[in-house]
C-alpha cells in the first residue's frame, strides 16, 4: 500500500497544500511549529477518520476557518484511489473512497492501516490502564471490524448503565427491568472483547519481545501481562453481586473497561524501574511489534509514520533503527525530525527510493527526491 499524495486545505496551520511522496522513506524536516507533525496527522485522519493529537474535530480546522479538507491518493494491490477526509461545523465529518461516502464511518476503519509512533508513547508506560488499553484496542480494530462494533457497542451500553446509576441518587429507585437489560447485553460482550484481546497479547508479546532484544542488545526480560477479571469463572456472579457498589458508586465497578495491561522488566514494573532508555526502547519496540503483527495478519504493510523518534534516543539505539530501514523491513515510511538527525543518518542509506520535504511555517513545503 502506498500513498502517493498528500492534499490539505485549511488543515491546521496549511491553508492549501500538496505533497507528493517517495515510495519507502519520506523525511519531513523543519523547525518546530513549522507543520511535519501535522503532515503526519493528516496521514492519520485518512486512515482512521480522526486526528491522532485533537478529541474535537473542530481544533484541528485552521484558525479563522469554518472548515477542512484532506484528500489522499492510494495505490493499493495495484489499484488506484482516492480518500477525501471533510469537515465542517455546521454539518459534521464526511468520508469519501473514490468520490462515495460512507454510511458509516467506522467502515472506513482497516481499509487504509497505520501505525503511528510518537514522543506520546512514553504515556504507555506512565499513564493509566485506558492508555495501554486503547492501544491494544487499536490494533484490533484496524483488523477486525467487528471487534470494532463490539467494543463501540459495549461502550455505549456501559454509558447507559452509568446513566442509570446515577439516576438511583436522584430518584431514590432504581429502574431493575432496564438495568437487567444492559447487564444481559453487557456480559457476553465482556467475554467476547476479553477473548480478543487475551488472544492478540498471547500472539503479540513473542513480536514485541524480539523487537525489545533488538534495541536494547542486552540480557534483560521484558513481559506483557494482561490481567481481567472476566479470566475469572464466577466473574458473571462478581459483576452481579457489586451492584451495591455500584450504585454508591454511580458507576459500573466491573467488566473489560477495567483491564489492565502490565509492563514488566524483569519481574518488576517497568514504570518503577525502567530507565529513560530502556522505557523509550520499550515504547519503540511496541510500536514496531504493532507493525509486523499487523503485516502479517494483513499481508500487507501498513503506513508507517514516525514523529520525532530520534530525539533521546542513543547512538546505538538510532544505529539499530537504520538498519531496519536499510534493509527495507519496513514499506512506506514518514519521518520527521527537527534536528536533522534523521537527515544526515538515513540519507546515506542507497538503494531505498526516499526524499526529503522541507516545511517552513505550515505554507512553504519544498520536495526532493533523494534516489
Amino acid at each position: 500500500m502506498l500513498l502517493q499524495k498528500l492534499r490539505c486545505a485549511h488543515f491546521k496551520n496549511y491553508t492549501a497544500v500538496e505533497i507528493p511522496f517517495a515510495e519507502q522513506l519520506n523525511l519531513i524536516i523543519g523547525s518546530n511549529g513549522a507543520g511535519k507533525t501535522t503532515l503526519l496527522d493528516a496521514i492519520h485522519y485518512l486512515s482512521l477518520t480522526k486526528s491522532a493529537f485533537n478529541t474535537t474535530d473542530s481544533h484541528s480546522i485552521q484558525h479563522g476557518q469554518t472548515a477542512f479538507a484532506v484528500e489522499g491518493s492510494f495505490v493499493q494491490q495495484d489499484k488506484s484511489c482516492t480518500v477525501q477526509c471533510s469537515f465542517q461545523k455546521s454539518k459534521g465529518k464526511l468520508i469519501k473512497k473514490d468520490g462515495k461516502p460512507y454510511d458509516k464511518l467506522r467502515d472506513h476503519v482497516g481499509c487504509f492501516p497505520v501505525v503511528l509512533a510518537t514522543p506520546y508513547d512514553m504515556d504507555l508506560i506512565r499513564g493509566g490502564s485506558e492508555v495501554r488499553r486503547k492501544f491494544f484496542d487499536g490494533i484490533l480494530c484496524q483488523l477486525d471490524g467487528a471487534y470494532l462494533n463490539s467494543l463501540l457497542k459495549y461502550h455505549t451500553l456501559l454509558k447507559q448503565r452509568n446513566s442509570l446509576l446515577r439516576t438511583y441518587k436522584d430518584a431514590g429507585q432504581l429502574n431493575k427491568d432496564l438495568l437487567a437489560i444492559y447487564d444481559q447485553q453487557l456480559l457476553p460482550l465482556c467475554q467476547e472483547i476479553f477473548t480478543a484481546r487475551n488472544r492478540l497479547i498471547q500472539d503479540f508479546a513473542p513480536i514485541f519481545q524480539t523487537h525489545y532484544q533488538y534495541f536494547v542488545d542486552a540480557t534483560e526480560e521484558v513481559q506483557l501481562y494482561y490481567e481481567s477479571a472476566v479470566a475469572e469463572s464466577n466473574f458473571e456472579q462478581k459483576f452481579c453481586s457489586s451492584l451495591p457498589q455500584d450504585l454508591i458508586l454511580q458507576r459500573t465497578t466491573q467488566g473489560v473497561h477495567r483491564d489492565e495491561v502490565h509492563f514488566v522488566l524483569n519481574d518488576h514494573s517497568l514504570k518503577k524501574i525502567g530507565s529513560q532508555g530502556q522505557q523509550k526502547s520499550f515504547t519503540l519496540a511496541l510500536r514496531f511489534a504493532q507493525f509486523d503483527y499487523m503485516h502479517r495478519a494483513l499481508q500487507r504493510k501498513p503506513l508507517l509514520l514516525l514523529d520525532d523518534i530520534f530525539d533521546k534516543l542513543d547512538a546505538q539505539r538510532i544505529n539499530k533503527l537504520v538498519q531496519l530501514m536499510a534493509q527495507q523491513h519496513f514499506g512506506q515510511v514518514f519521518m520527521t525530525d527537527a534536528k536533522g538527525t534523521s537527515n544526515a543518518v538515513l540519507m546515506q542509506q542507497g538503494g531505498v527510493d526516499q526524499a526529503l520535504i522541507e516545511i517552513e511555517k505550515g505554507k512553504d513545503v519544498a520536495f526532493r527526491k533523494m534516489c
